[in-house]
């Protein structure tokens, strides 16, 4: 990693506005969340609310990346599983009716496949989102937190899993060393994944 990409762990109170804001900025035009919410006035209102939750979640049993004002972000969960208690699991499932309304049932399908296709155990650091700000695309912002994610799980001794729905990522997280190991559709006419893995050292 560049030493003029400074890449940390934030806490949830390190520009939470700024994070959530980048990375629904980033998934405007996800094929995934297009196809949860058609709609692309929709998903400019509320991704931000959707990332608040999901940065949240990471904070509490993973890690958020980012750089110094929050205009790369990624959103991390150990290997495992992630569990809450039943007021967390409460009060996050509310924020996601909120979120999706009517659409709630295709985000639900999209996520139940995503998870069925993790290996049980499932030994890698998952990567669950990255982004970067518009204002701050094309200056190596992107493969500065994906590099970064990939040594800390390194240092572990553990590889790295992730899934794209965007064909151009697939080409981009192989240079940066995943491989693909399961290209699948969710069921019902819903977007194409590919589930990729960044092996362990």
């Amino acid at each position: 990693m560049r030493e003029d990409r400074p890449i940390a762990p934030v806490g949830p109170d390190e520009h939470p506005s700024r994070i959530a804001a980048t990375l629904a900025d980033a998934f405007q035009d996800d094929p995934a969340f297009a196809y949860i919410l058609p709609d692309p006035a929709v998903r400019r209102r509320v991704l931000p609310l959707f990332f608040r939750v999901t940065a949240a979640q990471s904070h509490r049993h993973g890690e958020v990346l980012a750089s110094p004002d929050g205009g790369a972000a990624s959103l991390w969960y150990p290997p495992g599983a992630v569990k809450d208690g039943f007021v967390r699991d409460l009060a996050d499932n509310l924020a996601m009716l909120r979120v999706f309304k009517t659409a709630l049932p295709r985000a639900l399908s999209v996520a139940e496949e995503l998870y069925a296709r993790h290996p049980r155990p499932q030994p890698y650091a998952y990567l669950r989102y990255v982004g970067v700000a518009p204002d701050a695309q094309g200056k190596g912002w992107g493969g500065a937190i994906v590099r970064a994610g990939a040594a800390r799980a390194a240092q572990q001794g553990i590889g790295v899993l992730l899934e794209t729905a965007t064909p151009d990522n697939v080409a981009i997280y192989t240079r940066l060393g995943f491989e693909i190991i399961e290209e699948w559709q969710v069921p019902g006419g819903g977007p194409q994944f590919w589930t990729m893995v960044h092996p362990a050292p």
